[in-house]
């Protein structure tokens, strides 16, 4: 079971859980039919930005196959903000000039140990991902009312 968000253009995501079979074995940057995700999704097309796994830990190209490796990172993908280290220089939002650090990541290649995914929308099928997913759409309004309720009372 894989948790997959997809994403359009215009910023709005749409979140499924579904299991994919298909996918596994896939490589970031490569691109899948929308059919092989769900039914519903017939005639879109989509391409893998990106992949965590169970632990957290994020997929990267640079590193091969479906294990786990250690790269040298700085300040990208996998990296947290570090507190500012008496006496240095601060290089904005707490990042010291030039600090890097080895961290584990994940393979490139999508395996049963990653547990999300993400896709981003290259082609639209017959109907846009806002009708598909009417009910998350839906469940957002009612959640925004409650809000406006709450805060009126």
């Amino acid at each position: 079971m894989f948790k997959i968000n997809l994403s359009e253009k215009s910023g709005k995501t749409f979140k499924l859980e579904a299991e994919a079979p298909s996918l596994v074995g896939k490589e970031l940057h490569d691109k899948i039919d929308g059919k092989d995700i769900s039914t519903d999704l017939e005639g879109f097309e989509f391409e893998i930005t990106g992949a965590s796994d169970k632990s957290g830990f994020t997929a990267m190209k640079e590193i091969e196959g479906i294990g786990l490796g250690k790269l040298l990172l700085s300040y990208e993908k996998g990296m947290k903000k570090r507190p500012r280290r008496e006496g240095k220089k601060k290089m904005g939002r707490n990042r010291q000039k030039g600090l890097r650090l080895r961290k584990t990541v994940r393979g490139k290649v999508i395996s049963e140990a990653i547990s999300q995914i993400n896709l981003k929308v290259l082609k639209e099928g017959k109907k846009k991902l806002g009708e598909v997913f009417a009910d998350q759409v839906k469940g957002k309004e009612v959640e925004g009312e409650k809000e406006e309720v709450k805060k009126e009372g």
